[in-house]
């Protein structure tokens, strides 16, 4: 029906209204202008954090034309086409007043709508005018109406010709207050709290998670803004507000709430009660499923992934390697609500990770605003005194906060390193309550992303303790991210060397590899690939057991960031004799090539290619005999050599080369014996 607008996907005080096409009927065109007027009188139950009076003023006007419109319901035969006209313009003014009702009661835009408030106002006083002017037009006498239908439209008339819509003065008042608190921040001064609940109250935020809302709201719009290169009019305001309300989400409401869950079912209930996130990551991605869907297969991607995966030319489940008969997409609505409560209880935001990846981190540099860089300074100094001076649980939400502060901005993470969070977040390392660990583990993996903050973990005696939770933490997602956060310390050659001398690292990260989940498999590989970029770890490396539990993962995982860490690591160790001697050993040449001739990464072909270049270049004829005989080599080394980047074209014209001297130098009819172990030197 053309009354069924939506508003997802729009940002707000956008208006995408359309006319009715010419060919419709009178009477479809009126019945959907009707439904259209009785969702807008919906509103009126409706929460309105600010506009109220033009609001309710607009929806009192579309309910006296509402009246008027269901008395044409009877009989619409051969009606005159400026009846038709007027239909149609008062359909588009509706759509436009049910956009703008969208956004003026939307949870999350209450702060951005109130400071809006003007922009608002002259917004209901357009649409109203427009509805006037259609009434203006209606003929009434041709379409025979009732006296009383007649009595209402000029009422409604002269109503919208004396409709103000000014912005309401107990709105004005709460947006001097929120300036004047801003300018408070721009001076360096902590608020006054009793003032800053006044206008959360006002507004109806009177929990974390409905703040938390708003702030992920003004997050978007800043994204948004920021992609708008030519204007960006409205950044320092927008960063002003979301300073303001981190503010208070973290020194205003004591208690981390989980969002509003009551409606889940018993079912549902019951099913999140120790349940593990692991089972809602995609297999492909490895992020939480936003958007479930199962094959013929039995087996349940996220459908972003796995459309990526048919269109790379693949028609098989990534999981079993099994051929699909087809490639329907079930979606699997039951596990996406499970996805949804989970996430909603335990506060994480559906596919963040993800948008964190493709946002532009240049912007995060700076606060965008005087009030903002203020308020974070403010708030970092609050959080700091918590871990220091606070009880257990004050100390938990602080970690927690700085959690999601250091995740959302290089500015914020500078503010927390600055204020000496990071001693205080290493002793809660070994807290005995398991989410404080997680919080305080998570925060110093975001910290450990900034140039200061490696050194400081370091000499505060934090790589043991992060070791520590590495091998007993207390959840799974905190030994993940203490993985996580060595690949980040391990960035500086001198750090590397100190996680190696440390005789638990190593085989703790090869045991995440063994028995971890796929991320903290991932976390593990991608610590350990840093680690070997000093020389000295290698053999440690080596000595861990990690080669045949890689070759194990080449063969059997068909989850791709995996397979292309696994062979990353192995490129790596095969660079050496001695780990060449070890991957050769376990027999891993077979595996090397398969995954070369099917994968679909581009980068997994890059390394594949290394790997076997360096399986030749230290294994020798025993090797190249070996790969000579492969008959599909040869086409996907070409493959690589026209279509890869082009250090991947060297790499493969350079193994191709190997194997054409070993081809015209040798009948290639005997395997040469495998090669010896012998001393290495290191220079």
């Amino acid at each position: 029906m053309i009354h069924q607008i939506s508003g997802a996907g729009r940002r707000v005080l956008t208006f995408p209204a359309v006319h009715p096409c010419e060919s419709i009927s009178p009477s479809t065109l009126l019945y959907s202008l009707i439904e259209l007027a009785q969702s807008i009188c919906s509103f009126k139950s409706r929460f309105f954090s600010a506009n109220k009076r033009n609001a309710h003023g607009t929806i009192r006007q579309v309910q006296n034309v509402l009246i008027v419109l269901e008395e044409f319901r009877v009989e619409l035969s051969d009606v005159p086409d400026s009846l038709v006209l007027v239909f149609s313009e008062l359909h588009l003014a509706f759509q436009k007043i049910h956009f703008l009702l969208e956004d003026c009661t939307r949870e999350g835009a209450r702060l951005w709508m109130l400071m809006k408030s003007d922009r608002v106002a002259n917004q209901f006083r357009i649409l109203i005018r427009a509805i006037s002017t259609g009434l203006d037009v209606l003929p009434l006498e041709a379409v025979g109406l009732s006296s009383e239908a007649k009595e209402l439209v000029e009422l409604a008339m002269r109503q919208a010709r004396k409709a103000r819509f000014e912005v309401d003065p107990d709105d004005k008042r709460v947006i001097n207050d929120v300036t004047r608190i801003l300018g408070r921040f721009v001076d360096g001064d902590d608020p006054d709290r009793n003032e800053i609940q006044q206008f959360l109250d006002y507004l109806g935020v009177t929990k974390w998670s409905e703040c938390n809302k708003e702030i992920k709201f003004l997050d978007t719009e800043i994204g948004m803004e920021y992609l708008n290169v030519e204007k960006r009019g409205e950044l320092s305001i927008l960063s002003s507000l979301m300073g303001l309300l981190t503010y208070c989400r973290c020194v205003i409401f004591d208690h981390v709430d989980t969002e509003a869950t009551h409606h889940v079912n018993n079912w549902c209930t019951k099913m999140l009660t120790g349940v593990n996130p692991d089972d809602f990551m995609c297999p492909i991605s490895l992020e939480i499923m936003k958007d479930p869907v199962t094959l013929s297969s039995g087996h349940t991607y996220d459908r972003a992934s796995i459309l990526k995966w048919f269109r790379a030319g693949n028609s098989t489940c990534p999981k079993t390697g099994e051929r699909l008969p087809n490639k329907d997409l079930v979606s699997n609505l039951a596990l996406k609500r499970i996805i949804q409560d989970w996430s909603a209880e335990n506060g994480v935001c559906i596919g963040e990770e993800s948008s964190h990846k493709n946002r532009d981190i240049t912007r995060t540099v700076l606060a965008g605003s005087m009030a903002a860089e203020g308020a974070v300074k403010l708030l970092a100094n609050f959080l700091a005194c918590k871990l220091l001076d606070g009880t257990s649980e004050e100390k938990k939400k602080a970690a927690y906060e700085i959690r999601l502060l250091t995740k959302a901005t290089i500015f914020n993470r500078s503010c927390l390193v600055e204020v000496g969070s990071i001693p205080s977040l290493l002793n809660l390392l070994s807290s005995k309550d398991s989410s404080t660990q997680e919080n305080a583990i998570a925060a110093l993996l975001n910290l450990s992303k900034h140039h200061k903050s490696k050194s400081i973990i370091v000499e505060n005696g934090g790589l043991e303790l992060i070791i520590d939770v590495l091998k007993k933490g207390l959840k799974v997602e905190a030994r993940n991210h203490a993985a996580a956060t060595l690949f980040y310390i391990a960035s500086i050659e001198e750090y590397r060397k100190l996680i190696g001398v440390n005789p638990e690292a190593i085989p703790a990260l090869v045991e995440m590899v063994r028995n971890g989940s796929n991320r903290g498999k991932k976390n593990a590989l991608v610590a350990i690939f840093g680690l070997l970029m000093h020389p000295g770890n290698h053999s440690k490396v080596l000595a861990a057991g990690i080669v045949p539990l890689l070759v194990d993962l080449l063969s059997s995982s068909h989850i791709e960031e995996l397979v292309t860490d696994s062979l990353a690591v192995l490129a790596t160790l095969a660079e050496k004799l001695e780990g060449t001697l070890a991957i050769i050993r376990h027999g891993a040449l077979n595996v090397i090539v398969r995954i070369l001739d099917s994968s679909s990464s581009r980068v997994g072909k890059e390394y594949s290619v290394s790997l076997l270049l360096a399986l030749c270049i230290n294994g020798g004829a025993y090797v190249v005999a070996l790969l000579v005989k492969s008959p599909s080599l040869m086409g996907s080394l070409y493959s690589v050599l026209s279509e890869g980047t082009s250090r991947a074209s060297k790499k493969a014209s350079a193994l191709i080369g190997v194997l054409h001297e070993f081809s015209e130098s040798s009948s290639g009819s005997m395997v040469p014996d495998f090669p010896q172990e012998r001393p290495v030197h290191v220079w």
